[in-house]
């Protein structure tokens, strides 16, 4: 399975979050699913709109095309990105790791 699912409105992506790390970062890629670590603490939905800021920071996207739709109270989250082809994300996100 890849890492990026095409969906009619963009691409979706499985994202595994460490909050309350040293530093925000991507720290790679381990069975389809995207690790990245975040600086926020899980509190009030400060974490998820790190996850947001980031993303949209890493793949250059404006934060309103960037969307949690699955798990906004777990680790594991599925977030969709609107308006984005799988290969540009693969491209970006090789660029970054």
């Amino acid at each position: 399975m890849p890492l990026f699912t095409q969906t009619p409105a963009g691409v979706s992506v499985t994202v595994r979050v460490t909050p309350r790390a040293g530093k925000t970062a991507i720290t790679g890629v381990r069975e389809d699913v995207l690790l990245v670590k975040l600086a926020a603490a899980p509190v009030d939905g400060a974490a998820n709109d790190a996850l947001i800021a980031f993303l949209s920071q890493v793949f250059e996207l404006p934060r309103r095309n960037i969307a949690i739709v699955a798990g906004d109270r777990s680790r594991t989250k599925r977030v969709q990105l609107v308006g984005a082809s799988s290969s540009a994300m693969d491209a970006r996100l090789a660029a970054v790791l």
